[in-house]
């Protein structure tokens, strides 16, 4: 079910589409017709309760084929739609712009998934989204099989060299920080040197994130972390693609995160076909 700011999200589209008013509609009456939604390419469908409730909204007869998180292939009809012509075509790109951006989102996701598939980590999320986008893109990451990491600066803490600057004891920074913020809340301190990842190992953290490490230099952490006996959650991230993503995971980390599953995704390519 869809919170109140993204059913604002997508009358706010359809709103931006329509402008004045649709000219075409000034011709006067419509029958109704019948579309179908059609895949041009292969991808994981995302975009289910969006592509619904802007039907709802434009008293369109819908009919989905397919579930978030389900595969297609080039050429499959994923929905039949039934309305006034009008409608529909002042409709059809904000149908198409919803689901075609999910769907390229949850599609990389997938495939990065697919390659790490054979080893114990999880991959996540950042915060790099749109504007007035991040619940609707971080919802497509769940849709390819991926985990958010935090919506924003109140459900978790990264501390970083810039929260740090001037902090001398990191050790007594810590202590007091967590008498400050809520008692269950999670605290990462993000690291791109071994000194600084002996340094965070010392407090009571609960992650701490390897920023633009090796995969030669994440194993060697995570050995020094199990030879410490420590609990600590290890994340990679930074500049990860699908050439290095498999050495990342073998290192034995138990995180992988990246931006670019959201910003370097590309749109899969659907169509909507009309017919009387």
């Amino acid at each position: 079910m869809l919170i109140d700011s993204e059913i604002k999200l997508i009358q706010k589209e359809l709103n931006d589409d329509l402008g004045r008013g649709d000219l075409f509609s000034q011709l006067g009456e419509f029958n109704d017709i019948n579309a179908s939604l059609k895949a041009k390419s292969d991808g994981v469908f995302a975009g289910e309760p969006y592509f619904k409730e802007i039907c709802k909204i434009q008293n369109i007869n819908c009919e989905l084929f397919i579930k978030d998180g389900e595969k297609f292939k080039k050429g499959d009809i994923l929905a039949k739609l039934k309305g006034k012509k009008n409608i529909i075509l002042l409709t059809e790109r904000t149908l198409l712009n919803f689901v075609q951006h999910a769907s390229g989102i949850a599609t990389k996701v997938n495939k990065m998934k697919e390659l790490i598939k054979d080893y114990n980590v999880a991959l996540l999320d950042t915060r790099k989204t749109r504007p007035g986008l991040r619940v609707f893109e971080k919802y497509a990451i769940r849709c390819g099989g991926g985990q958010n990491h935090r919506l924003g600066l109140d459900d978790c803490i990264m501390i970083k060299d810039t929260h740090l600057a001037g902090v001398d004891n990191i050790v007594d920074f810590i202590k007091t920080l967590k008498t400050k913020i809520p008692y269950y809340t999670p605290i990462e301190i993000e690291c791109d040197t071994l000194e600084q990842v002996k340094e965070a190992f010392k407090t009571d953290v609960n992650a701490v994130l390897l920023d633009n490490m090796s995969p030669k230099e994440c194993a060697d952490i995570v050995n020094l972390k199990n030879k410490l006996g420590l609990k600590i959650k290890l994340e990679a991230s930074g500049n990860i693609t699908e050439d290095t993503i498999v050495e990342y995971a073998k290192s034995g980390v138990d995180v992988i995160s990246s931006g670019a599953n959201i910003y370097k995704a590309t749109w899969v390519d659907f169509s909507l076909r009309l017919s009387e």
